[in-house]
C-alpha cells in the first residue's frame, strides 16, 4: 500500500509538473494562437464525434442511403476506410479530388471548378506518397486554422478590442454551415484569402493584398469582384477624396489590386490554353448544371415561394442581407459591399443555385462582424452562440443522414 501511494503520489507530481511546463509553454505562445487553436481542435473534435455518432446510428436503417445518395456513399468508402474521412467527401469534393489527380498532359476538359484547390492538392499530395484526398482535407483545414486567426486579428482592428475579436472567431466557427470549413471544399481557403486580404488592406499593405488577391481570384469567381469592396477599403483610408491627382495616388498605392482581375484571367488562359476556349469555365457550367447568369433579385424574389427546401435556403439568404444592412456602419461599407456580393452572385447563377445556397452563403463572414458587435452584453453572447450551435448542428446532421443536397 506504501509503494502504491509513493507511486501514485510521484505521478501526481509529475502530473503537476508536467502540467506548469504546458502552461509556460502556452504563454510563449503568441497570442492570438493559443485562443484560435483551441477554438479549432474544439470544432474539429465536436463534429468528429458527432459524425461518427450519426453515422453510426443511421447502420441499418431500412432505405439508407436513399438511391439519389448511393453513388455518393459508394464514391466516399473508396476515398477512405475510416468514417472519420470519408465523411468530409461528398460530391463537389470528388470532383476535386478527380481534378487533382488527371494527368496534365493532353487536352484538358474539366473546366467547371477554377483549379486553385484541387492543383495545390499535387504537390501537397506527394507528402502523403501520392494521397490527394488528405492532401485536400490538409489544405482546407490549415486554410480554416489559418482564417481564424486573420478574422481574430482582422476583428481587433475593426472592433477594436479583444473580447469582441474573440467573439467574432467564435461565430465564425458557428456560422450554420460552417463546418464545410473543414470539409474538402473550397469555403475554408476562399475565406482564408479573403480575410487576409482585408487584413492587410487595412494594415495598408497593398502589394500583399495583391498577391493573395490574385490566388483569391483563382480559387473561386466571385473572388474576382473583391476587388471592388477593397477599392473602397482604399479610398476610406484617404478620406473618399477624389479629382485627377487623387485618382493617381491610389494608382500608385493601389496598383496590386490589378492582380486580382489578373488572377481570373489566368484561369481564362489556362482554358484557352488546355482547351481552346476562353470561357470553358462559363460553358462547363451551363452545360453540366443549367447555370446562366441572370438578374439575382427575381431568382431571390421567386425561391422565397418555391419549393419549401429552396424556400428555407432562400431565407437564410435573406437572414444574412438583413443581418448586414441593420448592422451597416459607415465605417464598413466595404464589408458591406462584400456581404452583399456574396449572397447576390451566387443567386445570379438561376435556380440551380438554390441547392448549394447554404454553402455560398458561408462566405460572407461580416454577419460574424455584425453579431459580434451586437453580442456586447454576456446574455446576449450566450443566447446567440447556443442558438448558432445548435442550428449549426442540425444542417450538420443533415449533411450526414443522406440529406446532402440540402446543404451542396
Amino acid at each position: 500500500m506504501d509503494r502504491w501511494r509513493s507511486g501514485a503520489a510521484a505521478l501526481a507530481a509529475r502530473a503537476v509538473v508536467a502540467g506548469r511546463g504546458g502552461a509556460r509553454l502556452a504563454r510563449r505562445v503568441p497570442a492570438p494562437w493559443p485562443y484560435v487553436i483551441g477554438l479549432f481542435l474544439g470544432a474539429k473534435l465536436l463534429l468528429t464525434l458527432l459524425g461518427l455518432l450519426v453515422l453510426h446510428a443511421w447502420d441499418g436503417v431500412p432505405g439508407a442511403p436513399p438511391p439519389d445518395e448511393a453513388l455518393m456513399w459508394a464514391q466516399q468508402r473508396e476515398v477512405s476506410g475510416h468514417r472519420w474521412i470519408s465523411f468530409w467527401f461528398a460530391w463537389d469534393s470528388l470532383l476535386y479530388l478527380r481534378l487533382s489527380t488527371l494527368p496534365l498532359t493532353g487536352t484538358w476538359v474539366d473546366f467547371g471548378f477554377p483549379l486553385l484547390y484541387p492543383f495545390l492538392a499535387r504537390p501537397v499530395g506527394v507528402l502523403f506518397g501520392g494521397d490527394t484526398a488528405l492532401a485536400l482535407l490538409l489544405i482546407s483545414n490549415v486554410a480554416f486554422l489559418l482564417a481564424l486567426w486573420y478574422g481574430y486579428r482582422l476583428a481587433e482592428l475593426l472592433l477594436g478590442d479583444v473580447h469582441a475579436a474573440r467573439r467574432f472567431t467564435r461565430y465564425l466557427v458557428l456560422l450554420p454551415t460552417a463546418f464545410l470549413f473543414q470539409a474538402a471544399l473550397t469555403e475554408s481557403l476562399f475565406v482564408c484569402l479573403a480575410l487576409a486580404t482585408f487584413y492587410y488592406a487595412e494594415r495598408r499593405r497593398w502589394l500583399l493584398v495583391g498577391v493573395l488577391g490574385y490566388f483569391l481570384a483563382m480559387s473561386r469567381s466571385v473572388g474576382l469582384l473583391v476587388v471592388l469592396p477593397l477599392a473602397l477599403v482604399l479610398l476610406r483610408q484617404h478620406d473618399w477624396r477624389l479629382g485627377p491627382r487623387a485618382l493617381l495616388g491610389y494608382l500608385r498605392i493601389g496598383w496590386p489590386l490589378l492582380l486580382l482581375p489578373l488572377g481570373w484571367f489566368t484561369f481564362m488562359a489556362y482554358c484557352r490554353w488546355r482547351g481552346g476556349d476562353w470561357f470553358a469555365y462559363q460553358h462547363a457550367q451551363q452545360t453540366g448544371w443549367g447555370i446562366k447568369v441572370q438578374n439575382p433579385v427575381p431568382v431571390l424574389v421567386n425561391g422565397l415561394t418555391g419549393e419549401p427546401f429552396d424556400a428555407a435556403r432562400v431565407w437564410f439568404a435573406v437572414a444574412v442581407l438583413a443581418v448586414l444592412v441593420a448592422g451597416f456602419r459607415r465605417r464598413e461599407l466595404a464589408y458591406l459591399v462584400y456581404g452583399v456580393l456574396m449572397v447576390l452572385v451566387p443567386l445570379s447563377m438561376g435556380p440551380p443555385v438554390y441547392k448549394s445556397l447554404l454553402r455560398y452563403l458561408l462566405a460572407a463572414f461580416p454577419v460574424a462582424l455584425v453579431l459580434a458587435r451586437w453580442a456586447r452584453h454576456a446574455s446576449v453572447d450566450v443566447w446567440l452562440t447556443a442558438m448558432l450551435a445548435l442550428v449549426q448542428g442540425v444542417l450538420f446532421v443533415l449533411w450526414l443522414s443522406y440529406w446532402t443536397h440540402t446543404i451542396i
